[in-house]
Order: structure tokens, then C-alpha cells, then sequence
């Protein structure tokens, strides 16, 4: 925001050719600091239409024309430019810290560009860890929209690093990339380089800045690695209320029939289901001040119910070919009792190692919703609409009794207990079963927070 995009700027505005005019989409400003106007057209008509903007700079600058667009600018423009192949993209790249510490220099001095020595002013900045992690995740949200537009759409970008800006050699490939026949024989020296200090000497509180800059995950050492699919939102598996506002969307292999049993005891009509968007949609709208929840499981439990459910019953027949082939499970003919504990436990071991390669994206079946892991069923949910509430198991009963309160249903009767599936898992429950579901659901247990299952 400071020297170094105006330096850019500068020297790819020397190419003949070339007009680069700005930031057209700074929500302040059109063009440059106190700029309220640009090919007649004022703040208020940008606003009002962005990309009559967009199109004036195309037809009424000749050559190449361009601007410069920053992470916080109008952003119901970026659509149009990563769509378009004709419009070639420049990122321009800086250290964090160092983007962060000058930004925060301007905001002190007042000063964003600098033309002459003389008139430089300085200032120290205060490091604010706080800040600078919403700075920095700002401008990484930012980048990985860049990136991910320009792959879905086949296109590259030339990137540019902050050092880079110094070396002639480079911009001149940059103009080459853009397709100009001219080329710079030397940088532009109008603008000059403002506090080039070390960080250390620019910061007031140095030693706090490297506490918190230690303590930051740079290469995101801590985080759970995910090659789940990406799920649809499921909505003809939604339930709701025919006389009530409350939609339940079940995570499979939960209390789904605990669940549905105590929404058809409320007394308000029958059930609902298999809907579609549009038909959702018109219940939601005939439906104000509805509630939509779910019900998660305790990840073992949940595997268990489904290995038992799907698997061992011979429902998803290609599933147990698949696990009995992948991992050699010894398990009874379908719908039939295992021979003993033992058996049992071995196979839902095997189970769970399947469930896991699953998950991972390592195995060629799809990924059943029975146990796919509820991280990534509640994030598809929400490619519709999310869940109002998300309720735990454990915690039912106080769960549905706040929702009826919610939709003015004032007797509503308890919520009955699946101890069936609690006591089939209590007859095999061994610690090694508690570690294998860990693996297989490392990211439940981190994002919902869920302990081990026995004590």
C-alpha cells in the first residue's frame, strides 16, 4: 500500500503503452488519495454500478490499462476480473511483518508515498500480535481466493516478490509477459524507499514482537490434514415438523430415530421429508422464526453404530466386500450375530483402519455419510444453511427441551435414550479402539472437542 505497489506502478506506467491508474476500487477514493471522480464518473455511480467503472477504463484508455486492487477494495469486482482471460494478473507479494510494520508507519506519519528525501517523516510502530494475525490472515484469505480462481480457471499469474521491484531485469520480463515491446532501460527513480531500517529499529517493542511472532505456526505444523471429500448440504435426508418450525438435519449413524421419535411425539402433525432446495426453501418461508438443528456423536460410538448399521447387515454390500477385502475382516454372514466378542472387536477394528484410509481419500469407494466424519458433514449442511443449533448427544434432553421453548412449544416430551447402541459398544470397548477412533476422526475430536469415550 505504500512504496512498493506505487513503485510498480511507476515503472509500468514508463512502458509505453501501458497506463496502470491506480486504486479504481478503493472504497475511499477513485484512483489516488482525495481522487473522487475518474471518466466522469463519481463515487456515488461506482458504488452504485462498479463495473460501468471497469468497462469506461477499458474503452477510454488506450493501450494496456490496469489498476491496482488491494485485499480490502470493492469486492463484487474480483468475480469479473479472475473470470476474465483476457486480463492479465500481477500479484505483487511482501514479507508479512515487513508489509505489516509499514502500513502501521503510514498510519503514524500520515505518509503513503514518498518523492523526495527531504520530506520524509518517521515514526516507530507498535507491534500488535492481535492485529497482526488479522492482518495476516486477511491477506492469506486473499491470496488463496486468487490462487483458487485462478486454477479453476486455467490461468496463471506473474508473480512478483517486494525485493524483486529493484531489479530491471525482472519488470522487464513482466513486460514481456504482458505482451509490451518495450522494455525499461532503467528503474524509475522518482519514488524513494521509505524507512529503510532494519525491523528492529522500527518497531518500539521489539522483544514482544518476537514472543509473538515465535508463537505463531508459520508452516501450520499443528493442523489436521484433510482430503475428505467435500459432501453435498443432503437435504432430502432433512426432517421437519408439519405444524411446528423445527427442521432436524440428521448426521448419519446419530440418534436419528430417538430423534425423529420425540419431534412426532410433539403433537403438532406428522413428519416431513424428502425435500429439495425449493421445497425447503418454501417450508422456511411459511415457517418465520423456525429452528434447524443436528445432533453429533461421540465419533467411536457413531463408527460403531455404523459398521453395525451398514455393514455387518450387508446394507452397503460393496463396503463390506471392500473392507473385508482391504483388510481381511473376519465378519459373520450379513445380518448375523458374530461368533463372540472377540470376532466382534477385531472386526470393528478393521473397520475403523477402513474408515479411516476412507476419510483420508485413500480408498476407491465413495465416502458413505454413516461415517464420513462429522466435520465434514456439517460443512456441507452449511452449502445450503448451516445448522442453528448443533446439539451433542450427551446432551440431548436439554438440547430438544431449549428448541421447543424456542418455537413456543411449552410440553414437549423427553428425549428418549439410544442405550442399545451404548450397550453393543460397551460388550467390545477396549482402549485400542478408543486410539484407532482418535485416528480415524482426528478431526471431530479437535474441532468438537470430544474426549474418549470410556474413562
Amino acid at each position: 500500500m505504500r512504496t512498493g505497489s506505487n513503485f510498480l506502478e511507476a515503472n509500468l506506467n514508463a512502458l509505453p503503452g501501458v497506463s496502470c491508474l491506480g486504486e479504481v476500487f478503493n472504497p475511499h477514493f477513485i484512483g489516488k488519495k482525495d481522487q473522487t471522480e475518474m471518466f466522469g464518473m463519481d463515487l456515488a455511480a461506482r458504488e452504485q454500478d462498479p463495473r460501468a467503472l471497469l468497462r469506461l477504463l477499458r474503452d477510454r484508455t488506450p493501450g494496456l490499462a490496469g489498476f491496482r486492487y488491494f485485499h480490502d477494495h470493492d469486492p463484487r469486482i474480483l468475480p469479473d476480473l479472475l473470470d476474465d482471460q483476457g486480463c492479465a494478473k500481477i500479484v505483487l507479494t511482501r514479507n508479512p511483518v515487513d508489509s505489516y510494520v509499514s502500513w502501521k508507519i503510514a498510519q503514524a506519519t500520515g505518509q503513503w508515498k514518498l518523492t523526495n528525501a527531504k520530506n520524509l517523516k518517521t515514526a516507530q510502530a507498535r507491534f500488535d500480535a492481535a492485529e497482526f494475525r488479522a492482518h495476516m490472515e486477511a491477506l492469506q484469505d486473499f491470496q488463496l481466493r486468487l490462487m483458487r480462481g485462478l486454477q479453476t480457471s486455467g490461468q496463471t499469474a506473474f508473480y512478483i516478490d517486494y525485493d524483486d521491484l529493484q531489479d530491471v531485469a525482472v519488470l522487464n520480463g513482466l513486460a514481456a509477459w504482458l505482451g509490451v515491446e518495450a522494455r525499461l532501460e532503467a528503474l524509475d527513480d522518482k519514488l524513494k524507499k521509505q524507512n529503510p531500517e532494519e525491523i528492529g529499529d522500527k518497531v518500539v517493542n521489539l522483544a514482544e514482537m518476537e514472543g509473538a511472532l515465535a508463537r505463531l505456526d508459520r508452516f501450520n505444523l499443528a493442523r489436521t490434514p484433510n482430503f475428505e471429500p467435500r459432501r453435498a448440504p443432503a437435504i432430502p435426508s432433512f426432517v421437519a415438523v408439519e405444524g411446528a418450525g423445527l427442521l432436524y438435519m440428521p448426521v448419519r449413524s446419530g440418534p436419528e430415530a430417538q430423534v425423529q421419535a420425540w419431534m412426532a411425539g410433539l403433537g403438532r402433525g406428522g413428519l416431513l421429508g424428502d425435500f429439495a432446495q425449493k421445497t425447503l426453501r418454501q417450508w422456511k418461508k411459511t415457517h418465520p422464526g423456525h429452528r434447524s438443528f443436528t445432533v453429533i456423536r461421540h465419533p467411536l460410538l457413531r463408527a460403531h453404530q455404523a459398521f453395525l448399521g451398514q455393514i455387518v447387515s450387508g446394507k452397503l454390500a460393496e463396503h463390506r466386500q471392500g473392507l473385508i477385502r482391504s483388510q481381511k475382516a473376519d465378519l459373520p454372514p450379513p445380518g448375523q450375530p458374530f461368533l463372540d466378542a472377540a470376532q466382534h472387536r477385531e472386526a470393528f477394528a478393521a473397520f475403523l483402519r477402513y474408515a479411516k484410509l476412507s476419510v483420508a481419500g485413500q480408498m476407491g469407494q465413495r465416502v458413505s455419510p454413516h461415517w464420513a466424519s462429522q466435520t465434514a458433514v456439517l460443512q456441507g449442511f452449511a452449502g445450503f444453511q448451516g445448522p442453528d443449533l448443533v446439539i451433542r448427544e450427551d446432551r440431548l434432553a436439554e438440547g430438544l427441551s431449549w428448541l421447543a421453548a424456542e418455537v413456543g412449544l411449552e410440553k414437549a416430551p423427553a428425549a428418549p435414550a439410544d442405550h442399545a447402541a451404548a450397550e453393543a459398544l460397551e460388550a467390545i470397548w477396549d482402549p485400542a479402539l478408543e486410539e484407532a477412533a482418535q485416528e480415524a476422526y482426528a478431526r471431530d475430536y479437535m474441532g468438537f472437542g470430544f474426549g474418549r469415550w470410556k474413562a
